[in-house]
């Protein structure tokens, strides 16, 4: 017959491991150090965004209109410009990987626009790095054709029927900071979620206590109950810091409610608890359950779950297995808190996902961890 949870034996597992993890300092590093670490990195360091590219600008001709295009490149916000006279030192730059572009103004540029022409200009860019080079042409050919519509040249070209004028939404500024934040706190709830409790049953095998603690009147409940509270609370106060830090240095919008953000967390820990206890279970070695851990959970987050590179254009069966990677369906749970709001009914159903692959992952716990010293 199945034994009832004792809550007095329950509570003094529970103390028990608080005092493991209080007398553990990498646990502190992780729990700790980590999260702020990985924060600052995606906050500061880490940037999609393609302001101040660094460019060069070889103007060839000593005319008017070209010396008025040349400040013209200068003076945009997204491009850091290093002016010359010829096409060989600009050309050297871009093999020695200082620009990512140059743009040549013609010898007869001035006397093209003189006869109310609209003239070219050269374009090259460094394809090594594709969206930087579609960015430098699309935004270098703006620029002139910009300068041409304020020197009224681009008057004598007719004018396209419709007109679009974009408008972005939820992040106006196309900050990539506002949505790599919030992926960094999925990032750092599954490094304490899932790496710290693919410690803990481990652990205890490693340093003989394990045995000692089978010949107790304990369930595996109760045992499992004991491993995964304290880190479930571990993992929601670093969430909450991390918020915190993403509101106030960051600057990150937030436009959703707590509740929300618990809801989404506390289900999003359900399977990433669940992983670290079975890899735990399963393995019985630390260093082997660390290197598990990694590849399992916090590769596929970074990779696969839609944080730094777009689902849609991954191939259809990379897409396929993203289905399986529960940080797909955190991620833009917490970017939509942050940016958009309270969409209840996509919280609803990504929650009952992960909490789907939660139960899943426990019951794998549950069936390797076994009141026996049988392997």
């Amino acid at each position: 017959m199945k034994q009832a949870i004792d809550r007095r034996r329950l509570r003094a597992l529970i103390r028990k491991e608080l005092a493991q993890i209080g007398r553990d300092p990498s646990t502190f590093l992780i729990a700790l150090f980590l999260p702020l670490l990985l924060m600052f990195l995606f906050g500061f360091a880490i940037s999609l965004d393609t302001a101040r590219t660094r460019i060069a600008v070889v103007v060839q001709d000593s005319g008017g209109a070209a010396a008025g295009l040349a400040p013209s490149y200068s003076n945009s916000p997204y491009f850091e410009v290093s002016e010359f006279r010829a096409v060989p030192p600009a050309r050297d730059l871009m093999m020695a990987d200082k620009v990512r572009g140059m743009v040549v103004i013609p010898q007869d540029f001035s006397a093209t626009v003189a006869k109310g022409k609209l003239p070219q200009i050269q374009i090259v860019t460094d394809g090594s790095q594709p969206n930087t080079a579609n960015f430098v042409a699309a935004y270098a050919e703006g620029v002139m054709r910009n300068w041409a519509a304020s020197e009224g040249v681009g008057g004598r070209v007719a004018m396209p029927a419709v007109q679009a004028n974009p408008r972005f939404w939820y992040n106006p500024a196309l900050k990539s900071r506002n949505f790599l934040v919030p992926g960094a706190i999925a990032i750092v709830m599954t490094m304490i979620g899932t790496l710290l409790t693919a410690l803990v049953v481990a652990r205890e095998w490693e340093r003989g206590t394990m045995e000692a603690m089978i010949a107790t009147p304990m369930t595996m409940v109760e045992f499992v109950i004991s491993k995964v509270v304290p880190y479930y609370f571990l993992a929601m106060t670093s969430m909450a810091v991390c918020t915190l830090l993403a509101v106030t240095l960051f600057q990150v919008p937030f436009r959703g409610s707590i509740p929300a953000l618990l809801l989404v967390s506390s289900a999003f820990l359900m399977p990433s608890l669940g992983m670290g206890l079975f890899i735990s279970s399963a393995t019985k070695n630390q260093f082997v359950a660390s290197q598990m851990a990694l590849l399992a959970s916090f590769l596929p987050t970074f990779l696969l779950s839609g944080f730094v590179y777009e689902i849609a254009s991954m191939p259809v069966p990379i897409q396929a297995l993203t289905y399986v990677v529960p940080a797909r369906y955190l991620i833009p749970s917490l970017q939509t808190i942050f940016l958009v709001g309270d969409v209840w009914p996509m919280f609803l159903r990504d929650s009952a996902i992960m909490l789907g692959f939660g139960l899943f992952f426990f019951f794998l716990s549950f069936r390797v961890t076994r009141r026996s010293l049988d392997t």
